[in-house]
Order: C-alpha cells, then sequence, then structure tokens
C-alpha cells in the first residue's frame, strides 16, 4: 500500500510538471522556518510512554530548511505547481513534575524528555496565486532517517537551589548511510501527510507562509501486526522564503 501510494504521488507530480505552460513565471529559491510538531492518536503512548500530552501547548519547536520551486499551470500564473524538498525537525516532548514522597529539604522534581525525528519532506502542492496572497493543498512524502532523545531532570530545593542532570542518546541512524548499517527503529521510516496552507509573496519573491500537516501513516512500526495502531505525526511550519524568478 505504500508503494502505491508513493508511486501515486511521484505520478502526480510528473503530471503537473507537464502542465506548466509559462517558464517566465518558474520560480526557485530557498526556504527556512520554523516546525511545532508533536504525535497523536489512540495509541501514541507505545511510543511516547505515560504522562505524555496532545495539547497544543505542550507541541514541540524545531526547525526545517531546503529548496522550493513554483511551476505555473496557468499563463496568469494563479494556479501553480510548488514542489519542495525540506530537511526538517520534528518530534515530541514530555513534562512532568513530582512534589510529594520527595527527600528531606526536596521541594519538586520537574522531567522533561524530548526525542527530535529527523525527516526529510517532499511536499507536492497545488497553489493558487491571489495577488500576494496564496493558498496550498496537497500530499507531502517524508522520509525518517534518524533520531535523538534528550532528558532532563531539575532538582529543585525549599532554600532555593536547583540541581539540574541532562543525559542526551547518540544520533540513531536509521538509513544506514552514516554508520554501514542502520539502527533497529520502532518507527516506520515513511509517511505520507495532507498539507494545508496559506501566506503572502512579494513580487520580488520573498514571502511569509504557515502550513500545517498531518500524517496518514502510523508511526508505529506495524509489518508484523494486523490492526494498525494509531500514532501520527502532526505539524506546523513558518517559513520564510525566498523564490527567484528565472526567465520569462
Amino acid at each position: 500500500m505504500k508503494k502505491i501510494a508513493l508511486l501515486a504521488t511521484a505520478g502526480l507530480m510528473t503530471a503537473s510538471v507537464a502542465q506548466a505552460q509559462d517558464a517566465g513565471g518558474f520560480r526557485l529559491g530557498l526556504k527556512v522556518g520554523g516546525t511545532y510538531s508533536n504525535i497523536s492518536g489512540d495509541n501514541v503512548n507505545q511510543i511516547a510512554g505515560p504522562n505524555y500530552s496532545t495539547k497544543l501547548g505542550d507541541y514541540k519547536l524545531g526547525y526545517n530548511a531546503g529548496v522550493a520551486a513554483s511551476i505555473p499551470l496557468t499563463s496568469d500564473g494563479f494556479f501553480a505547481f510548488a514542489p519542495e524538498l525540506l530537511y526538517n525537525r520534528k518530534g515530541y516532548e514530555i513534562q512532568s513534575q513530582q512534589t510529594t514522597g520527595l527527600a528531606a529539604g526536596v521541594s519538586k522534581v520537574e522531567y522533561e524528555q524530548q526525542r527530535v525525528l529527523h525527516y526529510i519532506d517532499v511536499p507536492l502542492l497545488a497553489r493558487i496565486n491571489a495577488g500576494g496572497l496564496f493558498f496550498e493543498l496537497g500530499p507531502q512524502v517524508s522520509y525518517l532517517f534518524g533520531s535523538r532523545s534528550k532528558q532532563q531532570t531539575t532538582t529543585k530545593y525549599t532554600d532555593g537551589n536547583k540541581d539540574k542532570v541532562e543525559s542526551r542518546s547518540g544520533f540513531q541512524d536509521y538509513s544506514g548511510i552514516a554508520q554501514g548499517e542502520s539502527y533497529k527503529s520502532d518507527l516506520a521510516q515513511f509517511d505520507i501527510a495532507g498539507v494545508a496552507g496559506l501566506g503572502y509573496q512579494t513580487e520580488g519573491g520573498l514571502s511569509l507562509g504557515l502550513r500545517y500537516a498531518r500524517g496518514f501513516n502510523s508511526l508505529i512500526d506495524t509489518k508484523n501486526q494486523d490492526n494498525e495502531p494509531k500514532a501520527f505525526n502532526n505539524a506546523f511550519t513558518l517559513q520564510l522564503g525566498y523564490l527567484l524568478p528565472l526567465g520569462k
């Protein structure tokens, strides 16, 4: 099923490029911005463990950067095809605290756990240009090539002092490129998402855009399971872009 979805998406991109009529409106450039992400679904505890919150205020901050293009599909540039190739740091974080059953002189112990998921995202978006405003909608194919975890424990004392202890895992390379042999991951390496966004672009090509991506493929590796557990990527991205016109 995953292979069929990937082939269908590749076909959509090829067909869209073939329909591009106005080479004068073709633009190519860079995008960079922030990512605000988490995972959600009925079975997220299989990945994140207990005390995990899916509330919007508990999302994790990351960043994204990559290359982008705008290929006009109509002579006036109203409709366009907008593919991108992005590196995106997604993931989740868990915060909890303990205030009872502590040692003498300790008022509180705070725990923070983060897991960074390193993705290559390929959004393949239909775009409507209405003056400076633009609206985007379409699929996104993502490849998870690695992850890293971080734990932090902060002990606060009644006298106002505090101790902080951090630990970080090494980078887990799921692709096998960096270390020759990939780690066994508990997560699925490919994701298909739906993307919707809006923004503003100047005639010179400077743009600011906000979009939301919702994963449709469960993050939990389900190769040997009949019933797919539910755990999906959610990510908001705010991007600053500069797309240069490449000819008339």
